[in-house]
């Protein structure tokens, strides 16, 4: 008869063995919602941003898991995890997790994950489908996680940041900077260096300009000299000029 393993021998996966993503765009929206609010909380040391990371909540039971495409934990440090332990983690749970639908996700599967993170103690719980450009939004209320009616231009409560669908999802920073995406940032950054290698030229001609006017200033300067000290020789050998 096997004995039961021990705390220190249970084996907590790191990977479900599933793809973090079925297609180009969910990968991308996860992407871009767990980096902008990685950056977004940059300078905060106790804000744990993850995508795709396998949560356990409950010791021992290696089952008993889930992997958000991303998920916010306040109260916990930054840095890196083979996955997110909860009795390991002052028994925080997240307090915000995303889900990006693709056309695979079914019915039952979503269902269980809101059981999941209904029972675990998320408070904000976001499933947006980039299809229909659809938004659900469920926030603990009451103890259980409720649909609030209208999740256009809601402000999450925790996060600070407002979703805008009029078009295809905006998502908005508190200061009201808009979630880039890669190459967004990536296009800014090569404008930024553009611009500033054209001002740093700008400076550079301005410097080069400045220069040659103060040589010809010297220039001028050193003529005159001569020119008054051939005068004044003139003076001496002949006196003052006539009128």
């Amino acid at each position: 008869m096997v004995g039961q393993l021990s705390k220190a021998e249970i084996i907590y996966p790191e990977s479900d063995g599933k793809p973090m993503a079925d297609n180009t765009k969910q990968f991308r929206w996860i992407l871009t919602i767990q980096q902008n609010i990685d950056w977004l909380y940059a300078n905060d040391p106790q804000v744990f941003v993850a995508g795709d990371l396998l949560w356990y909540p409950v010791e021992g039971q290696t089952e008993i898991a889930a992997a958000p495409d991303t998920m916010v934990v306040f109260g916990r440090p930054k840095g890196d995890r083979g996955s997110y332990k909860q009795w390991e983690e002052d028994n925080i749970a997240p307090q915000v997790v995303f889900e990006i639908l693709s056309p695979s996700n079914k019915a039952v599967e979503m269902a269980k994950k809101l059981l999941f993170y209904d029972r675990y103690g998320v408070e904000e719980y976001y499933i947006y489908n980039p299809t229909n450009n659809n938004l659900e939004v469920l926030i603990r209320n009451a103890g259980s996680l409720d649909t609030i009616p209208e999740s256009h231009d809601w402000v999450s409560p925790r996060l600070g940041i407002r979703f805008n669908l009029t078009d295809e999802l905006q998502i908005y920073r508190p200061d009201g900077t808009k979630f880039y995406s890669y190459i967004e940032i990536n296009t800014m950054l090569e404008e930024e260096c553009l611009r500033a290698n054209k001002e740093r030229l700008r400076a550079e001609q301005e410097f080069l300009r400045a220069e040659q006017e103060h040589q010809r200033a010297e220039q001028a300067a050193v003529k005159l000299d001569e020119m008054e000290a051939m005068l004044q020789k003139y003076r001496d050998r002949f006196g003052e000029l006539p009128e």
